[in-house]
């Protein structure tokens, strides 16, 4: 009888544990999900920014249209990452689609921001410098966001890495997620060198 009741308590102290590291893991889980809908709503701030932006620069960069088009194009595959990356939020193909595409977008903005710097007008003009400024908070915001995002992802990724967590992530298929690289080229990464 005393047998029955150790082996029955042992039963129970084990389901307990795999039903709190379960319970662990999908709190986790849903914690980067959420992180990564903060992510999106800033992208989906930012994509509706961008042809607002190309409609004002539009009259004054007439010449330039090659340049207007990649930033249109750059912005609607960047849009379209986003919507499978939300579709599957820390899936490695779809977060390295994601980055792989806000890069691009990235430098084709850049490259219509060098270019606007060439006409006064354009620069001066009011419209577009609150754009800009939008897109420079949008900005600010994403990466604050993406931090979040890492963040989580690291954690629940730990987690299911850890000892006996791991386990139970096996049994179960709790499968690790990729982290939102940045979008920063390695030149922007460079630290600027300043020399007197």
């Amino acid at each position: 009888m005393i047998t029955l009741i150790v082996i029955v308590g042992v039963a129970l102290v084990l389901i307990v544990s795999i039903v709190g590291i379960y319970n662990r893991l999908v709190t986790r889980r849903n914690h980067f999900k959420n992180a990564y809908a903060q992510i999106d709503v800033q992208l989906k701030r930012r994509y509706d920014l961008i042809p607002n932006l190309v409609e004002t620069a539009k009259g004054y960069l007439k010449h330039e249209k090659e340049t207007l088009t990649a930033v249109i194009q750059a912005r609607d595959g960047a849009a379209e990452a986003a919507q499978q990356a939300s579709a599957q939020p820390g899936e490695p193909g779809a977060m390295q689609g994601l980055a792989k595409a806000e890069g691009l977008l990235t430098g084709s903005l850049g490259r219509l921001f060098a270019l606007s710097e060439q006409y006064p007008e354009l620069e001066a003009n009011q419209n577009m410098l609150d754009l800009q400024e939008e897109l420079r908070s949008t900005e600010n915001r994403i990466a604050f966001a993406r931090q979040a995002f890492n963040d989580s992802v690291t954690a629940y990724n730990t987690a299911c890495d850890k000892f006996p967590d791991n386990v139970v992530a096996g049994a179960f298929n709790f499968e690790s997620a990729e982290l939102l690289a940045s979008t920063e080229s390695a030149e922007e990464r460079k630290t600027p060198t300043v020399s007197f």
